[in-house]
């Protein structure tokens, strides 16, 4: 899907991380994508993102839309087809004249606005899910419930600024979780065609993240243990922007249907 260029405003973007099994992971990403792996774990986590002044480049800032917004994310991998022509890579699940891509595969997205709800998966990439949303915050701490309307998500973080990650993290430094999500810029979504995902690529002007303290977080999708079993998947940090100028640019929607890779338990690292 390519839709034009939208610029606007991170006013606030907290990522939740936690580390997980990547044999858990790996079922439950779709073909092409496997996990991408750190320290021996794969790395899912919830974004939950305030835009303001969201529009396209062409358009002056006073007539873009604000709105809250949730996703549930994985960093993964996937191979594509080196391109020797106009037309798009092709996915590939190995050998040679191939490349590895990485990115994040979002599952789902929730939004406050309707009109994102509207168009979202048809003007916008990705299927937007509506729900409610509760704000708390000053500028240390950050309090954020959702609620969807369908009742498939529910999640709520209550953080504090604070001055390092957490000595659990697996990311050995912050400039490390920096890098690590900064090369997920790249996502693509869920449709309802599970062979087809639509993507789109986060630009920011400058990169900056700042550590928080988590002090209570709950997530349905990441809580339920029918899709990761107790011991599977544990919290490791969490990280937030704010007030950075940002481009959104659509990307080829990327189709694939063939068979999940197998991806091996991995002991810890």
């Amino acid at each position: 899907m390519r839709i034009p260029i939208m610029r606007g405003i991170i006013d606030r973007r907290i990522l939740v991380n936690y580390r997980v099994d990547p044999g858990v992971l790996a079922p439950l990403l779709p073909a092409p994508f496997r996990p991408k792996i750190v320290g021996g774990f794969g790395m899912v986590g919830i974004c939950l993102i305030r835009l303001k002044n969201v529009r396209p480049r062409f358009v002056p800032a006073f007539l873009g839309i604000s709105s809250e917004n949730a996703a549930h994310r994985a960093a993964v991998e996937w191979d594509e087809l080196i391109p020797d022509g106009p037309s798009p890579p092709v996915p590939l699940p190995g050998g040679a004249g191939r490349v590895t891509r990485e990115g994040v595969y979002i599952r789902r997205r929730d939004t406050s606005s309707r009109l994102n709800a509207l168009v979202g998966g048809r003007l916008f990439p990705g299927i937007h899910s509506h729900a409610a949303f509760v704000v708390k915050e000053t500028a240390e701490r950050f309090e954020v419930a959702v609620h969807s309307d369908d009742d498939q998500t529910q999640m709520a973080v209550r953080a504090r600024l604070a001055d390092k990650l957490p000595p659990t993290s697996i990311f050995r430094s912050l400039d490390d979780a920096s890098a690590f999500f900064q090369a997920g810029a790249l996502g693509y979504s869920a449709t309802p065609d599970p062979t087809t995902f639509q993507g789109l690529e986060l630009r920011c002007d400058g990169w900056r993240v700042e550590p928080l303290d988590v002090e209570e977080v709950r997530s349905s999708f990441f809580d339920d243990p029918a899709r990761f079993p107790a011991g599977s998947i544990t919290f490791d940090c969490a990280l937030l922007m704010r007030g950075l100028a940002h481009e959104w640019h659509g990307q080829r929607d990327l189709c694939c249907d063939l068979p999940q890779p197998v991806v091996p338990a991995l002991v810890n690292a």
